[in-house]
């Protein structure tokens, strides 16, 4: 189909639409934007003979604050084409694959600083430590290309495209940095009757993805002799992926295991595969930006998993779960007890497929 591109009014996005549509909805910011070809540059007249000059590097309307809903167009008849990206991976698939999610919300009333900061210093963590290929870590932030946008389709599929076709010897990495919720529980699997999700950036219209389908993508699949990490760096996010064990540990290095099975519920663990999860706080807990650390906005989780595994990346998990608290615990106390960054008094938890001495066991990714 021949298509053509069109800037969006509202936050400057181009997107590719098909010729003889009207307008567009923008996937990023939502609001309808008429469309109008261009010729070296501008728009041609259209059937009123009048111009409306927008050249190509047109800054949107400084004034202008995407809303949460979507922008509905009066009823004039015009055919609205609604844009949707469409995921395009990486063509590499090695042993080790990566996909790195970060979502500031631009715009948005809630919208975040430092996502898109998390994700970049962690694409750094994995290629410089841990050579994974650049060819083979997915980035889905606003600042990527159309394609690579974190809407809840690209989102989906490349969780999809992480796992595909994985086998013994695979080391595979989640890493989010954005907003997390919680809903109610319909099928009782939670132990605290609530399913945790993540927010994609068009959530409001397409909705979220619970952990429900997260496990069922990303761990159920994970074959024996693969291993899988997830770092998630949001509110919410205990048992975002819905693993069976999660480990608690004091500041003296004393760790228990919980059990979250529920009994007759449907089986949450993997194809012989380890899953482990390193995330920001508690299922009942709130995480959030800060500039606390180097007055750059940044995940407490991500920047104190970033900056440990730097410094020694063959850590066993107990040791790199202890110097994470290290490092958040000095930048509470460089804040002060009554200051507004109160995410900072949450601490990293662990959660996995199966248990095992977290003092002993290395971390390898």
């Amino acid at each position: 189909m021949a298509s053509m591109r069109v800037r969006c009014r509202g936050c400057g996005m181009l997107s590719q639409v098909p010729i003889g549509a009207q307008s567009i909805r923008c996937p990023s910011c939502y609001p309808s934007t008429p469309v109008q070809r261009e010729y070296n540059g501008y728009p041609q007249p259209g059937a009123s003979g009048n111009f409306n000059i927008m050249p190509r590097a047109y800054a949107p309307n400084p004034g202008y604050v995407a809303q949460h809903r979507p922008y509905l167009p009066p009823n004039t008849g015009n055919v609205v084409y609604q844009v949707q990206p469409q995921l395009r991976p990486p063509a590499a698939h090695g042993c080790k694959r990566a996909v790195l999610c970060g979502i500031n919300y631009k715009g948005h009333q809630q919208s975040l600083s430092g996502s898109i900061n998390d994700v970049l210093c962690m694409r750094n963590l994995l290629v410089e430590r841990f050579k994974f290929p650049n060819s083979s870590i997915l980035l889905l932030t606003e600042e990527e290309d159309y394609n690579h946008i974190p809407t809840k389709k690209n989102i989906r599929a490349a969780l999809h495209w992480l796992v595909q076709g994985c086998q013994s010897g695979d080391s595979l990495v989640f890493h989010y940095s954005g907003h997390g919720s919680q809903v109610k529980d319909i099928d009782g699997d939670e132990v605290d009757g609530y399913d945790e999700a993540i927010l994609p950036l068009d959530y409001q219209v397409e909705g979220r993805i619970l952990d429900d389908e997260i496990n069922a993508t990303i761990v159920r699949p994970l074959p024996r002799g693969a291993k899988l990490h997830a770092i998630i760096d949001t509110c919410f996010s205990g048992t975002l992926l819905d693993l069976s064990n999660v480990c608690r540990i004091n500041r003296q290095g004393y760790f228990k295991w919980e059990n979250h099975i529920i009994p007759n519920a449907a089986y949450k663990g993997t194809s012989g595969g380890r899953a482990i999860s390193i995330s920001a706080c508690d299922d009942h807990q709130n995480s959030g930006d800060t500039t606390a650390f180097t007055g750059t906005a940044t995940g407490a989780l991500t920047y104190s998993f970033v900056q440990t595994l730097k410094q020694g990346p063959r850590l066993t998990y107990g040791h790199l779960l202890m110097v994470m608290h290290e490092i958040i615990g000095d930048a509470r106390q460089g804040v002060g007890l009554n200051s507004n960054e109160s995410h900072l008094s949450q601490e990293p938890l662990l959660s996995c497929s199966e248990k095992f001495d977290i003092h002993s066991k290395r971390l390898s990714i």
